[in-house]
């Protein structure tokens, strides 16, 4: 038999992917462990084709905000470009060269947005 361990379900193919916590999919969750912050609240946007197959996309890190309004963010930022996207590990990836446009709709939502690479 297996012990129990704080470990667990980590992906259902009913709900997605869900807490490790409270077992309960990510947009419905309420326990402590999806308010943490995961940015340095530097706004970093850079653009990236490494490992993509030569496809561009546009990348924003250290956001200082939990889980839920990153995923928030990530859409606002998706529709604004009028491309897809997702939210990985506490970076927004958004398909496409949209540096310039993600830049723009971050400060006008109150960030300081700064480019960092090419």
């Amino acid at each position: 038999m297996r012990s129990q361990s704080s470990g667990g379900l980590v992906y259902s193919t009913e709900v997605g992917r869900t807490c490790p916590s409270c077992r309960q999919a990510i947009a419905a969750c309420t326990c402590q462990a999806q308010t943490t912050i995961l940015g340095d609240g530097q706004v970093r946007v850079s653009r990236q084709t490494k490992g993509r197959g030569g496809k561009t996309v546009t990348l924003v890190k250290g956001l200082a905000l939990d889980t839920l309004s990153l995923a928030q963010l990530g859409k606002q930022l998706r529709s604004a470009c009028g491309s897809g996207g997702t939210v990985k590990d506490g970076v927004i990836e958004i398909q496409g060269d949209h540096c310039d446009l993600v830049v723009a709709a971050l400060a006008k939502l109150g960030h300081s947005p700064k480019r960092s690479g090419n």
